[in-house]
């Protein structure tokens, strides 16, 4: 069973995500800021993470940089969630080592389509984003 880290600060945002992960089979592990995402990809070594990119303290920028650090995330697909997207934040956050980004509100098929790419790319009909 694949395990997915959420990384979020907003509870109705984790139980949204949680609901349409554990129907597909997934173990979800939940963590409600940065550091604390931090901790628990660092205890649990999950094999994807959705982080939110506006958290208080430590945001997700931050937590990308300090687990691409750790040589056991740097092949861990690592997928950025905004509510606040912008034109240029995507290519910017692919720029900086994400491998996905999905804006809120997230559509339940795309949030599949963007995990099976990552998680099973040969089951997928979508490329991998270069890193």
């Amino acid at each position: 069973m694949k395990r997915i880290l959420i990384v979020e600060d907003r509870a109705t945002s984790r139980e949204l995500l949680r609901s349409a992960l554990k129907p597909q089979g997934y173990e979800v592990i939940e963590a409600v800021d940065g550091g604390d995402g931090l901790a628990k990809a660092k205890d649990q070594l999950p094999d994807l993470i959705l982080l939110d990119l506006q958290m208080p303290k430590l945001g997700g920028f931050d937590v990308l940089q300090e687990l691409r650090r750790d040589s056991r995330f740097l092949k861990t697909p690592i997928v950025a969630i905004t509510a606040s997207a912008m034109q240029g934040d995507r290519e910017k956050a692919l720029a900086a080592g994400f491998n996905g980004y999905l804006t809120k509100p997230v559509s339940l098929a795309t949030l599949r389509a963007e995990i099976s790419r990552l998680l099973d790319p040969g089951l997928s009909s979508y490329t991998s984003v270069p890193r």
